[in-house]
């Protein structure tokens, strides 16, 4: 596969994207146990594996010419000059036909990644395929898992909880479904025609879930309870796009809602104990079409419809690395590594890119030292200039 502008291209516009939790996933076999335990010497340790993403993407139904497929691609290593990148060559590949996926959320303690095709869900469940590479990944679909979402149509918001034992799924249709994993006993289900769910994030402490529709106020639910807590109130003109939870330091949480306002694209935080407005940064003029929160908290991320993207610092939200036209199409999603270090971003033009979030180095020379070497430099060209007057004028 070809690099383009800087992105790795697989052949077909990328609609999801996702991290995979291969600590979770690379589990040691009971065989490679027994030897580690054996009294002979044990072979040598294979190497840690590279990180790996999966994506998601297609042309859609009908023939275009362009695959439905997913992709499991590995992250290359940094080279001199070069930051890390995505392997030309996927791990894995997987044809779905006339479905495209649209969604995805990975589990995070590798029980599989669930995808939301225009006619519903399915799980895919990861293999580990016999062979010499011992970090050769596979994704095989189970027919029997998920019947509850197989029919209910195209999903747009898909999300397991940080510990993956809740899921929950918006419908285009404006259904919100939510469940225990992997039980799939049903917490919280609301039918919603006028509406669809854009989008859905849950906290970190797994008691609440923030949802955000096509129009109207972000509602947040308390999931002990089963029933909706807050609905957050938008602004004159302000239409809410994506949500996410963050967890501080002091494990305090707060809700970032994205909107667009008028020509702006801004950012809205909102206490998370009375569900009051407690900040808002207007933070672009293109409308944003994928949003992040870094896993340690400390990071913020957006993408446009321009193919822009931009990591912010959460507290203060500026911003700390920016990228004009990392891509040439729409941003479609973006994805915070476990260690925050790298950001992902994928889009319509067939790429996924990774960032580093670290901010540019610095040259070592702030504004006021060059604003002080030039005044010296003036005053050292003046006395030069002046030397034999300025002698003069002093006391004999």
């Amino acid at each position: 596969m070809a690099t383009r502008g800087g992105g790795q291209t697989y052949g077909f516009p990328i609609y999801c994207a996702s991290w995979l939790p291969l600590a979770h996933i690379l589990k040691p076999s009971a065989d490679d146990a027994a030897e580690a335990d054996a009294p002979s010497p044990a072979p040598a340790p294979a190497p840690p594996p590279r990180p790996m993403v999966t994506l998601g993407g297609g042309g859609g139904e009908g023939n275009s010419g362009v695959p439905n497929a997913l992709v499991v691609a590995a992250v290359d290593p940094a080279t001199a000059g070069a930051p890390p990148a995505l392997s030309p060559e996927p791990v894995f590949r997987l044809q779905t036909g006339q479905q495209v996926p649209y969604r995805m959320s990975v589990h995070p303690h590798g029980h599989g990644v669930v995808c939301a095709f225009p006619n519903g869900c399915r799980l895919l469940r990861w293999e580990l395929p016999e062979g010499e590479d011992p970090h050769r990944l596979e994704l095989r679909s189970d027919e029997e898992a998920l019947v509850t979402l197989s029919d209910v149509g195209l999903q747009l918001a898909v999300s397991f909880c940080e510990a993956g034992s809740l899921l929950a799924t918006g419908g285009e249709d404006g259904h919100l479904r939510v469940f225990r994993w992997p039980t799939m006993e049903t917490i919280v289900e609301e039918p919603d025609t006028k509406t669809s769910v854009k989008d859905l994030s849950f906290s970190s402490d797994e008691r609440f879930l923030a949802v955000n529709r096509s129009s109207g106020p972000s509602r947040v639910w308390d999931l002990e309870s089963a029933e909706a807590v807050a609905n957050l109130p938008r602004e004159a003109g302000e239409i809410f796009g994506f949500c996410r939870f963050l967890n501080k330091p002091d494990n305090s949480q707060i809700l970032f809602v994205t909107a667009m306002q008028g020509d702006y694209g801004k950012i809205i935080s909102w206490n998370t104990t009375s569900w009051t407005r407690i900040g808002s940064k207007k933070i672009t003029r293109e409308a944003i079409s994928a949003f992040a929160v870094s896993p340690d908290g400390t990071l913020l991320a957006f993408g446009t419809i321009e193919g822009s993207i931009s990591v912010l610092g959460s507290r203060d939200m500026r911003v700390l690395v920016k990228v004009k036209k990392a891509h040439l199409g729409i941003v479609t999603t973006l994805a915070f590594s476990q260690d925050s270090r790298t950001l992902l971003s994928t889009s319509f033009d067939s790429t996924a890119r990774l960032t580093s979030t670290a901010p540019p180095k610095s040259t070592g020379v702030s504004l006021w030292s060059m604003i002080l070497a030039i005044v010296l430099a003036i005053l050292v060209y003046y006395y030069m200039q002046h030397k034999e007057d300025l002698l003069a004028m002093l006391p004999k």
